[in-house]
């Protein structure tokens, strides 16, 4: 379950004062052992109310009241999502969080709605198809596509020459010896265990994956688009839009890189790697 943990604003807080350096530290060692446990996705502290408007609905008309606001017990410092089991181990969570103020303070812990409280108002199942969209679009957005080249065992000589010629620049380099999982028997040829795995590089502003991948002598014909999605279930459900009609070269699976990696050629002809970073939300 996604519950929203709240922030509650206090006198202090809305003056504009600052946390310690030391609250500062404590905020973050909490905020790591959040990230490490799975639980956050987001979140962030709030300016003072000062800083705010309100927009108040009356009808038609709307009332601008820019702030600072006096209901101090009511205004929000700032907040976390976290994706929980339940509410008891949200609680737990808060009982560990450091006093996030300088004086008496309060979190609040909220639930967000999933559409199943919906299913009452909406008996067809519409409302829930056009979120399901609207989640869709939404995970697209922030997706990230890379061009992966292969260069059947050259990966190397195309670096040195692009660094020559293009200026470009590489940082990560990874060859089949170095890779923590043992390659298959037969996956590679003989004289490639030398040879790269996987590196990036950039060429001005453009980042570029590439690979000497798994052997063959013919002319470069070709690229892989790589795309990156942080959410597991859209992963799967892009990779098995573009296996429609195509042909899966590589299951989504977990490998050492990625929770989840998979290879497909959609019904174009068009090369994919599809996969989640490795601190993608369910």
């Amino acid at each position: 379950m996604k519950v929203m943990v709240i922030v509650k604003a206090s006198e202090g807080s809305e003056a504009g004062g600052l946390p310690t350096a030391e609250l500062m530290a404590a905020m973050g060692e909490f905020n790591n052992a959040l990230v490490d446990a799975g639980i956050m996705t987001s979140g962030d502290g709030l300016k003072p109310s000062k800083e705010g408007v309100r927009v108040r609905f009356k009808g038609e008309e709307r009332i601008v009241t820019k702030g600072p606001f006096a209901e101090t017990n009511e205004l929000i410092a700032g907040y976390w999502v976290w994706e929980v089991t339940s509410m008891e181990e949200a609680l737990e969570w808060v009982k560990r969080c450091p006093n996030p103020m300088n004086e008496e303070s309060d979190i609040e812990v909220r639930p967000f709605y999933e559409m199943a409280d919906f299913a009452g108002i909406d008996p067809c199942g519409e409302i829930l198809e056009d979120e399901e969209q609207l989640r869709q679009k939404i995970a697209m957005q922030t997706a990230h596509v890379c061009n992966y080249l292969f260069f059947a065992g050259r990966t190397e000589e195309a670096l040195e020459y692009y660094q020559q010629h293009l200026c470009a620049k590489v940082g990560l380099l990874m060859r089949f010896n170095e890779s923590p999982d043992p390659i298959p028997d037969g996956a590679i040829p003989e004289n490639f265990s030398d040879k790269v795995m996987h590196c990036e590089f950039s060429i001005g502003d453009m980042n570029i994956f590439a690979s000497d991948g798994c052997g063959g002598d013919a002319p470069f014909a070709g690229f892989s688009l790589s795309i990156t999605i942080d959410s597991e279930q859209e992963a799967h459900r892009a990779f098995n839009a573009l296996a429609d009609g195509g042909t899966v070269k590589m299951p989504l699976q977990e490998t050492f890189w990625s929770p989840l990696y998979g290879q497909v050629v959609d019904k174009f002809g068009v090369a994919w790697m599809v996969m989640l970073p490795s601190n993608a939300a369910n």
